[in-house]
């Protein structure tokens, strides 16, 4: 699936199964609250959190999926093309980051 897709498949489940989107700022709070989840995941499965109980059934790639969902519904809302603003911020990132990676110490193996 393309971005382009993924953002049609968004529009078509929001206006049939999800009935209309949210506000701008709801999807906000939600995009907030989802990567939440990513990082307490994160944490507990990288870093030195234990796992909750109530934490064990969460899923990385379920998260990281309602993370997409709602971008993309913020996207759909303001009119975003992601597949173009991607492409523009590679090539900026590209630009600005080009050498300066090549050239960090820290980043060589």
């Amino acid at each position: 699936m393309t971005i382009q897709e993924a953002q049609k498949k968004v529009d078509r489940w929001i206006n049939t199964t999800g009935v209309r989107y949210f506000s701008e700022l709801t999807n906000l709070a939600m995009l907030t609250e989802e990567v939440g989840e990513v990082a307490r995941i994160m944490a507990r499965t990288y870093g030195d959190q234990s796992f909750k109980e109530s934490d064990r059934e969460k899923n990385l790639a379920d998260e990281l999926a309602d993370v997409l969902f709602v971008l993309i519904c913020i996207a759909n809302q303001t009119g975003i093309d992601l597949t173009e603003a991607l492409e523009k911020n590679l090539k900026k990132k590209t630009e600005r980051d080009g050498q300066r990676h090549l050239q960090n110490p820290k980043l060589r193996s």
